[in-house]
């Protein structure tokens, strides 16, 4: 029974030992009255509450999730309708930014200039052309505007672009506003790609 009871002590010892080790703080001494001391506020970045010899010291996480899609319904009239309930969720603690918006032609597809949908109506039929415009957090319309296969349309941050950290529910998310034109089509398609949309996301760092 002693040894059982030595045992137990030895492990409450060095479980007392490791928590110890996690955070450990040093005394300044005061040897006169009205004597000061001054001690410093160390902050250490760690990965769940362990630092320095505890665990890994990692900066703040960034999580913030994006549409899966985007998608496009176009009637027999040549009418595009969009979804408006996308949006993006910063999910981290710290505030974020789209840092910038691209858009791709998706294989046997062109992208084309946007704007009314009557300027596609003289191009000929099965031309796979798409013209895209979109917004973010109700800020700049901004669209394709070339035939390039490969367009940016945010090259930098910009009014809507912003989200506070989780936590504020007014602010850690903006929506995305957009629309689309298309070329006529003599056949049925159902849920295909036609292009690939690319949001950076960066932290909002102080300048």
């Amino acid at each position: 029974m002693t040894n059982l009871r030595t045992k137990l002590i030895s492990l409450v010892l060095a479980a007392c030992m490791l928590c110890a080790a996690a955070i450990s703080v040093s005394a300044a001494e005061i040897s006169q009255s009205g004597g000061s001391g001054s001690t410093p506020v160390n902050l250490t970045t760690t990965n769940g509450g362990l630092g320095g010899d505890g665990g890994e010291i990692t900066p703040t996480k960034l999580n913030v999730t994006v549409p899966t899609a985007l998608p496009l319904a176009m009637s027999d009239d040549g009418t595009v309708v969009t979804a408006t309930d996308c949006k993006i969720v910063n999910n981290s603690y710290g505030a974020v930014r789209v840092k910038t918006v691209t858009i791709s032609a998706a294989s046997d597809w062109n992208l084309t200039t946007f704007g009314d949908k009557t300027t596609l109506a003289g191009e000929k039929v099965d031309s796979n052309k798409l013209g895209f415009s979109m917004s973010i957090g109700g800020g700049q319309e901004v669209s394709t505007k070339t035939n390039a296969a490969t367009q940016r349309l945010i090259a930098a941050p910009m009014a809507g672009c912003y989200m506070t950290g989780v936590g504020n529910p007014n602010s850690n998310s903006v929506s995305i506003d957009y629309a689309a034109i298309v070329t006529p089509m003599s056949g049925t398609v159902n849920n295909t790609t036609i292009a690939n949309v690319v949001f950076v996301i960066e932290w909002d760092i102080a300048e």
